[in-house]
């Protein structure tokens, strides 16, 4: 518990440097957070419910490229690789068939275990969602509660040839170990407040269209991930049309 809890000052500044980057890039999307003014809400019970969101603005010609089942796939992988790369690799994602564990450095340290993603794949709206299961930063009456959720719904296309993309990242249900050992305002002011400001960063950084390859891939064909491959590489290389 003490580990994770010194990592909360390196992350926001981490998170905080990677954000003045992206400012002073041109990307080929515009990340606007929109999460609501309370993104954070604790029960009385102790349940926490956070819900943070951004609209991704770039042209239809791109949105139409990467709105496949394997690119929702590839964009909840892209969590994953961020979370690691912001925390300089403190923290790491390790796979199983049927769980994925969020560990400081290496097992038993594991602060997050979840279950195997679970897609919902439709015409203008996809979702990814990991159920929680245990681990560190998880509370033992908690165990077995709640999920994270990676959402993404399309808006009808703008007049000036853009569209709009909501994207949310949900945390329902969970019971923070730390509120019950320590206290609600401990909690609020270290990991809730590191929940928030990375996962801003991660939406922010979604600007770059820059999405990681599955380590499963479950949805991608041979053709579809040559494809994205040769995609990511123009993304990185051209000029963008937005600050």
């Amino acid at each position: 518990m003490i580990a994770p809890l010194a990592l909360v000052a390196f992350v926001v500044s981490a998170a905080a440097a990677i954000f003045r980057r992206q400012r002073r890039r041109r990307l080929p999307a515009r990340s606007v957070i929109v999460s609501p003014r309370k993104s954070t809400v604790i029960q009385r019970d102790g349940a926490v419910r956070s819900v943070q969101s951004t609209v991704l603005t770039m042209s239809v010609t791109d949105l139409e490229r990467i709105w496949t089942p394997a690119n929702l796939e590839n964009l909840a992988r892209t969590y994953w690789r961020f979370l690691s790369r912001v925390t300089l690799g403190f923290i790491r994602v390790k796979y199983t068939a049927d769980s994925r564990s969020v560990v400081f450095l290496g097992r038993p340290l594991t602060l997050l275990r979840f279950g195997a993603p679970e897609y919902t794949i439709e015409d203008d709206h996809g979702a990814v969602r990991w159920p929680i299961r245990d681990g560190l930063l998880v509370a033992r009456a908690g165990r077995g509660c709640g999920f994270l959720a990676l959402e993404v719904r399309r808006e009808p296309p703008r007049a000036d040839g853009q569209e709009d993309l909501l994207i949310e990242v949900e945390v329902a249900n969970f019971y923070p170990s730390i509120a019950v050992g320590f206290s609600e305002p401990v909690y609020e002011m270290t990991q809730s407040a590191v929940h928030v400001l990375v996962t801003h960063a991660f939406l922010r950084s979604l600007a770059k269209l820059d999405l990681a390859r599955s380590k499963v891939g479950q949805f991608a064909s041979d053709s579809e991930a040559a494809d994205w491959d040769a995609h990511a590489e123009r993304t990185r290389d051209r000029a963008p049309a937005h600050p």
